[in-house]
């Protein structure tokens, strides 16, 4: 196994130490390499070895047989490779490009690893639902435990785009709407999966914070759509999840497919080269998404492939993945005058350091184990899989607590399009995970059950379609039982990318399922599987009680039933809020006052900001969730109510459990400044502890405020504080809560 890329005898560099661990390793290196190879360096390609879904999700990008694949890598003409899932056949390729390439440069094996590899975990914002960012950082390095067994040194993940219309389907892949707890998730996410040993630890996986930037913001909720915003709301909103996942360490980044303010992301210098790289100082590199400079030409930005090359490098991305544009174009452009080859060693420069700080060229086999099977399928990342799934579960009503069931003594109707499996278990985006390994809701149930043969179930509908008599099935069923459990919301393949929705509301089918069976008199209990937030209306909304329950990965149907039945109280929390209409979206809780709010709850308010057929407020909103307990506040301090300028304030109040339960209760800080040079959110969250509580118990949490929680971007485009008042809450949720005021002095 060679542990220097020396070069061949035959070679006229031939007598050149290429010593990995020189100082001048890199730069003697890149002086030995031909702009063909240089090239080669700078692109990744989708592996001929990959599963079907990765394909099938981007069908224009085909990338050979795997020996044309291995060629290209003999010849230097590829540096990395992705979404390949076989150790062997890593190993394989590894052996072509440090055995038979001429300058023996290690490839660089990535993958699309976004709630789990083998173990599926919930989706990203089912997760966030936990706000929990300890969870979060476990499951990532379950994650990367799994696929660096593989081959895999590179995720693309986290996704840190803010989602605020949801609409837009690839919101599952991120941490909601909120600008705080995203950051914390980033945080979390890129620590996980690149663990705390150093990027050349074997089970380490570089993470890349994608996509740069607002790709979150499409217009309309229309994926791939342009993006037309501020620079205050790009710098207060959709750059702090990036800023706080390259503070943690990502050494990568992808462009995002949008446009921004008419410049596409993936040739915009302003954003990789002024503000990533000059304002923040990154020194790691940026990847373009699956032929993302390709799509320039369809932007109308570029008028062919070598100008989308040369667009796109000039631009500031590093890497082209699966379009090729870079091996084809990028050594005519530079021998042409268009490209500096100055500007292309110093790309190369950083992959090449990468793939060192990976150790990839000490051992290029160090992640590839001699029997990845064991590696990948641990009993403890199932039992972390089932604890993730419980907390992501967010209870959003329980009227005349009818939850939790009881195991034994009653007929349970399970009724909807998701009561079984193995589909629409895992969620999108699972390109590793085989379904058959997900547990279905139908199999919690009736594991957990004292008399299984007391449930019945009937599907009734497919995810949009009807079944032909499901529906007076499901009514039977319904009939026959003491309760029903219905299991309704999305299919997977509703939700994730190039899934934008024009209402996200049931379709039509398994809401006229829902309307039959609660007409039936039964109490019910609606379970919602989805990517998004969802809005319910009719009997859907009037169900006796709500879980949503997302998409859980492989032990959804177990996660249910331990908190259906009482096992687990539920104790997440809306990560996103729950409009009350498809109408409002885009929606999130932090939204502007504007000069003209609404006064009062009365329809029929004139000239007011509101709609004619309801307030612009959430069914559920952010940070909404109940539990089993009886969850009181109380007794709001501020103390004196003034915060120094470099001091701190400490507000707290007083949490009491007075339920007949022991519950866990997530108790959030929010401000509102209340006058300021640019006009501010009605809320902001800028703090949460989770609190457990046993019943009869009561606890008084405090926050510490500084001045830097205060901040936003001023008239000058950075950051600022100004004196004044704020109001302060601590609250169960974005809308509600227990409400104070304190003063920022002057300095």
């Amino acid at each position: 196994m060679p542990n220097s890329a020396a070069i061949p005898q035959s070679d006229p560099m031939a007598q050149m130490a290429f010593d990995p661990m020189s100082a001048g390793f890199i730069d003697d290196l890149i002086a030995a390499m031909t702009l063909e190879e240089k090239a080669g360096q700078l692109t990744v390609m989708p592996a001929a070895l990959a599963p079907a879904p990765a394909t099938a999700a981007n069908p224009e990008a085909v990338p050979g047989s795997i020996e044309e694949q291995a060629q290209a890598v003999r010849e230097g003409r590829i540096g990395a490779l992705f979404n390949g899932d076989s150790a062997a056949w890593h190993r394989e390729m590894q052996r072509v490009a440090v055995e038979e390439s001429r300058l023996k440069i290690p490839l660089l094996f990535g993958a699309d690893v976004i709630h789990g590899f083998r173990t599926i975990f919930p989706t990203p914002q089912a997760e966030a639902a936990a706000f929990d960012p300890d969870l979060a950082e476990r499951t990532a390095r379950a994650a990367a435990i799994e696929a660096t067994a593989t081959g895999i040194a590179w995720n693309f993940a986290p996704m840190v785009d803010i989602a605020r219309d949801a609409r837009w389907g690839r919101g599952v892949e991120g941490a909601g709407e909120d600008v705080y707890l995203a950051c914390l998730l980033a945080t979390a996410r890129v620590r996980g999966f690149q663990g705390d040993r150093g990027l050349s630890d074997a089970q380490a996986m570089l993470a890349t914070p994608k996509h740069l930037a607002a790709y979150g913001a499409a217009a309309a909720g229309l994926d791939y759509n342009s993006v037309d915003i501020s620079e205050r709301t790009l710098r207060e909103v959709y750059f702090p999840p990036f800023q706080a996942a390259f503070q943690a360490g990502a050494l990568s980044t992808m462009a995002a497919f949008n446009d921004l303010g008419g410049v596409p992301c993936h040739a915009n210098p302003w954003l990789t080269k002024s503000v990533l790289q000059g304002e923040w100082g990154f020194d790691g590199f940026v990847v373009s998404d699956f032929t993302g400079d390709m799509e320039l030409i369809a932007h109308g930005f570029a008028e062919d492939e070598r100008d989308a090359a040369r667009l796109a490098f000039n631009g500031g991305v590093d890497m082209s993945m699966s379009s090729g544009f870079y091996a084809e174009h990028l050594p005519d452009l530079v021998r042409s005058g268009a490209v500096d080859e100055a500007e292309v060693d110093a790309s190369v420069r950083r992959v090449l350091r990468m793939k060192q700080a990976l150790g990839l060229f000490d051992d290029p086999f160090n992640r590839m184990a001699p029997d990845a099977a064991e590696t990948t399928d641990q009993p403890a990342h199932r039992d972390l899989a089932r604890e993730a799934a419980r907390r992501s579960i967010v209870m959003l009503e329980n009227r005349n607590d009818l939850l939790p069931l009881a195991k034994a003594g009653q007929k349970i109707a399970l009724i909807g399009p998701f009561v079984g499996g193995p589909e629409h278990l895992n969620g999108p985006w699972v390109l590793f995970g085989h379904p058959n390994y997900a547990v279905s809701i139908e199999d919690g149930l009736r594991a957990a059950m004292d008399d299984p043969s007391l449930l019945m179930t009937v599907k009734g509908c497919e995810a949009e379609g009807e079944i032909a008599g499901g529906v007076q099935a499901a009514v039977a069923a319904a009939a026959a039982a003491d309760v029903v459990v219905m299991v309704v919301g999305e299919g997977e393949r509703m939700s994730g990318e190039a899934q934008s929705r024009v209402d996200i509301g049931l379709p039509a089918p398994q809401r006229a399922l829902v309307e039959a069976v609660v007409a039936v008199g039964k109490p019910v209990v609606l379970i919602l599987k989805s990517g998004r937030a969802l809005v319910l209306d009719g009997a859907a909304k009037s169900a006796d009680a709500i879980l949503c329950a997302w998409f859980l990965g492989v032990e959804t149907g177990h996660a249910v039933a331990d908190v259906l039945f009482g096992d687990h109280a539920p104790s997440g929390r809306l990560p996103v809020s729950f409009p009350r209409h498809t109408g409002q979206s885009p929606f999130h809780y932090d939204r502007k006052v504007t000069g003209r709010p609404p006064l009062t709850l009365v329809h029929g308010e004139e000239f007011k900001a509101r709609y004619r057929e309801t307030l612009n407020t959430a069914a559920w909103p952010f940070g909404h969730g109940l539990t089993y307990g009886r969850i009181d506040y109380a007794g709001l301090d501020v103390g004196d109510g003034r915060l120094a300028w470099d001091g701190s304030l400490t507000v707290s109040a007083e949490v009491a459990n007075t339920g007949a339960r022991a519950a866990e209760e997530v108790v959030q800080l929010y401000i509102h400044d209340r006058v300021a040079s640019i006009t501010r959110p009605i809320r902001q969250l800028k703090g949460f502890q989770r609190v457990a509580l046993n019943p009869g118990e009561r606890k008084r949490v405090a926050f510490t405020l500084t001045r830097d929680d205060l901040t936003f971007v001023g008239p000058e485009m950075d950051w600022i504080a100004e004196p004044g008042r704020f109001t302060v809450w601590i609250a169960p949720s974005a809308e509600t809560g227990l409400e104070g005021t304190f003063e920022l002095l002057a300095g």
